[in-house]
């Protein structure tokens, strides 16, 4: 008898399937490597710092020290649970001030007509050239000089301009429909209300995009927050986290245990927000 050919069909139908399974394998490879860094942050947080230091690797230490926790809100060096306070507070007030401030910019110069339109958007990308340790130094004289150091105006207001926010929002309203805003004109309203009324809530895929990188960008930011918040009471959770490493110590368990709180929030928000990322960088047409 002659062998049973196989059908064109079901090679193809193999080869899918065993594609998609080393996809499948892949990817799975890559999520535990991603996770490697919040395994360590979990299991050294929760170990004694002998555990820690010890030479023998164990994937969990025989003893969970759940203490830890309460150990470092209870740290009277370390005002870790203000520091969270005010590392919330900055990140929420600087995400919405960026965000509107970036959004009426773009608004502005993709739709409403001005002479210079292009020459001031050329300019708002030619912040972008210019080093941020420029800048640094002026900036903190200006703060200085108005009183804001140690100060919540001091660490948010000079914060609030981003270039990239404005360049995206640009490059989604150039796309956005105009027959949605031609209705609104027609029903009387100016450029501020269209904004406010028709845009902004058609639009929110990339404030949403913007609104979370922005976010993330404030709760981690280390400089900026080091030099102005001179005062206890002004830490944030960046810096707090600093100050477990010393020149004469480090403590390690506590160091771990501050790490893994302090990116709870910016897992929660990333979860929640991670699709607009993708599509409101898609709907952006900065290849336009």
């Amino acid at each position: 008898m002659r062998p049973r050919q196989q059908h064109p069909r079901d090679v193809r139908d193999a080869l899918v399937s065993a594609g998609r399974a080393v996809r499948l394998v892949l990817l799975i490879a890559l999520a535990l490597l991603f996770l490697i860094p919040f395994y360590l942050l979990v299991r050294n947080g929760l170990s004694s710092e002998a555990d820690i230091t010890s030479p023998d690797w164990t994937l969990f230490p025989g003893e969970l020290h759940w203490s830890n926790v309460s150990e470092l809100f209870d740290d009277p060096n370390v005002p870790m649970a203000h520091a969270l306070l005010n590392s919330s507070l900055i990140a929420v007030l600087t995400t919405l001030g960026t965000v509107l401030l970036a959004s009426l910019a773009g608004y502005g110069l993709a739709r409403i007509p001005y002479r210079h339109a292009d020459a001031v958007f050329y300019y708002i990308l030619g912040t972008l050239m210019v080093p941020a340790a420029v800048t640094f130094v002026p900036s903190f004289v200006l703060v200085s000089s108005l009183g804001w150091i140690s100060t919540l105006r001091g660490l948010v207001i000079p914060t609030l301009f981003s270039a990239v926010a404005a360049f995206i929002f640009r490059q989604y309203f150039l796309g956005f429909p105009k027959e949605l805003e031609d209705a609104a004109r027609v029903d009387g309203l100016g450029y501020w209300r269209t904004y406010w009324l028709v845009v902004v809530p058609n639009a929110r895929p990339v404030f949403a995009a913007v609104g979370t990188i922005v976010f993330i960008g404030a709760w981690n930011a280390f400089l900026w927050p080091l030099v102005i918040g001179q005062d206890r009471e002004a830490w944030t959770v960046q810096v707090a986290l600093s100050t477990f490493t010393t020149a004469q110590s480090v403590n390690l368990h506590e160091l771990f245990v501050a790490a893994a709180v302090s990116i709870v929030p910016l897992l929660v928000v990333f979860l929640f927000l991670q699709r607009y990322i993708v599509a409101g960088v898609e709907r952006s047409g900065i290849d336009d």
